[in-house]
């Protein structure tokens, strides 16, 4: 049944938004409507859009205009079908791209078309909402993985272990590293890192952790990480982060700073062969395609299977839960205590 309102939370400026009141959308053609049960805020993304932290002119800047209806990560149930949709029905359980709000549309079919709107994806049997709403962060991150083509044995390095950190190091363990190097400031994020894989953790900066990579890189025989994840979002690392990856290895960008021009290399990059990888969101088509192996439905669905499978853990990264009224509390704790705040879940049902 389609009710005739839906609740949505939107931010209405900097620092201030509104759980608002409007009319509930119905599905077209290729689309569902869904009950939401669950909406994770994706941390990184969202505070920097909160609070306009972006330098004019970015891609940022030409996003986020008000009111911006925020959010990106929901599971429920479908409640309605749109025309042309096969395989979907009333009572199905859904992960969606979609946003922070009661009913949200989503697409389940493609039409055909190799770019587009992305596909919501059916939930596995056994698997949370607290756990499925995570399914865009894990295409995020996977994005990057398969962007640093991995090998086995690989020392890898993950700088930032917010959400898309501790996925990072969850993927490099799947991917048979033999050692996993969690950097951050907070030692809670630290002990949260180790319990999915890091084999080694540092407290502190990326600056700070320099000689104890390599220290443990030469142990392997290289002088340097074979692969090194940026998930900040801050441009001061990158230049931080390319002296931590051997002679001919890798950094991945992975973390979307908000002012890029104040990001700066080093002679890494020249002298020693480091290379640069980008990675977002949007890279992969949304369908498979003869030279696109690894579509978003793929990687998506790859991630839940994980998930379902106990191969990667999202719940115990939980660590708040909100109902929608309580929006302004849950971004004001991300805030105030982005060090202790991990997965904040809004509870919808």
């Amino acid at each position: 049944m389609i009710p005739t309102t839906r609740s949505i939370i939107q931010f209405t400026g900097e620092g201030t938004l509104a759980l608002n009141t409007e009319a509930c959308p119905r599905p077209g053609p290729g689309q569902v409507l869904i009950e939401t049960h669950r909406s994770l805020i994706s941390t990184g993304t969202e505070m920097t859009v909160f609070k306009r932290r972006f330098a004019a002119g970015t891609h940022w800047d030409n996003w986020v205009k008000y009111p911006f209806s925020t959010g990106y990560l929901n599971a429920g149930v479908v409640v309605a079908v749109g025309e042309g949709v096969q395989g979907w029905k009333e009572g199905d359980r859904i992960a969606s791209r979609e946003g922070h709000a009661s009913h949200v549309l989503a697409y389940v079919d493609s039409k055909g078309q190799v770019d587009g709107p992305s596909l919501a994806r059916p939930i596995p049997h056994g698997l949370s909402d607290d756990a499925a709403c995570w399914m865009g962060l894990g295409k995020i991150v996977q994005v990057g993985v398969r962007a640093a083509e991995h090998a086995l044995g690989d020392v890898v390095v993950v700088i930032g272990l917010g959400l898309l950190g501790q996925l990072a190091v969850q993927y490099a363990r799947l991917s048979g590293a033999s050692r996993v190097i969690g950097i951050d400031t907070a030692p809670k994020r630290l002990e949260m890192a180790s319990a999915h894989g890091a084999t080694d953790v540092i407290q502190g900066t990326a600056a700070e952790a320099l000689e104890r990579v390599r220290a443990i890189a030469a142990m392997h025989g290289v002088d340097g990480a074979d692969v090194v994840y940026d998930i900040t979002g801050h441009p001061a690392v990158l230049a931080q982060a390319l002296p931590l990856a051997r002679r001919f290895g890798k950094v991945v960008l992975l973390g979307d700073a908000g002012d890029p021009s104040r990001q700066t290399l080093t002679t890494d990059v020249i002298t020693r062969g480091v290379r640069i990888i980008a990675a977002h969101d949007c890279n992969p088509s949304q369908s498979p395609t003869p030279l696109s192996r690894w579509s978003s439905v793929q990687i998506h669905d790859a991630f839940l299977g994980w998930l379902a499978r106990g191969d990667m853990r999202v719940t115990d990264l939980i660590t708040d839960r909100f109902k929608p009224e309580q929006a302004a509390q849950a971004y004001a704790l991300l805030d105030a205590r982005r060090d202790q705040a991990m997965g904040v879940i809004f509870e919808w049902n």
